[in-house]
């Protein structure tokens, strides 16, 4: 294959296309959440997902977990901690079993802030992929991502 290859070049349109579909969809949602909340896509999907933890088996995320579901490096996902630490938005605390491990988990009031920007997040994924739809290099992307899931409500955390 070379890089004039037919195959190739349909490829690296898609990939193009996932990319900006990819780009619009979190610079929407971006600008929702921080004009109604003060938060970054970032922020919400910490909060998010520390949000389903449980006291189950496998309910508290470690770190390197937590920063895979929210597409961070291990440093960024601590810095980003430490952030909504210091609004008050988290608390961390030492594992029972464990003393070296450390949890964090969302505090009443990053609660309080997850439940009112929820709605303002749904609505604005709703809206980019409304508007990507309309575009013919977009829509098939809009129609997958709106099947992928459809039947399948778990995080994507494991």
């Amino acid at each position: 294959m070379t890089a004039t290859d037919p195959a190739m070049t349909a490829l690296a349109d898609s990939w193009c296309a996932l990319s900006v579909l990819h780009g619009r969809i979190e610079t929407h949602i971006e600008r929702a959440l921080q004009a109604g909340h003060g938060l970054s896509v970032r922020e919400y999907s910490l909060l998010d997902v520390l949000s389903r933890q449980h006291d189950g088996e496998g309910g508290h995320l470690q770190m390197k977990q937590v920063a895979d579901a929210v597409v961070l490096s291990q440093s960024a996902t601590t810095r980003l901690v430490t952030r909504l630490e210091e609004r008050g938005l988290l608390a961390r605390y030492l594992c029972p079993t464990d003393r070296r491990g450390i949890y964090t988990d969302v505090s009443q009031a990053g609660l309080e802030l997850l439940a009112a920007a929820r709605p303002t997040n749904a609505a604005a994924l709703r809206e980019a992929l409304d508007q990507a739809a309309t575009e013919p290099q977009l829509a098939p992307l809009v129609r997958a991502v709106e099947e992928t899931r459809s039947g399948d409500r778990r995080p994507l955390v494991g």
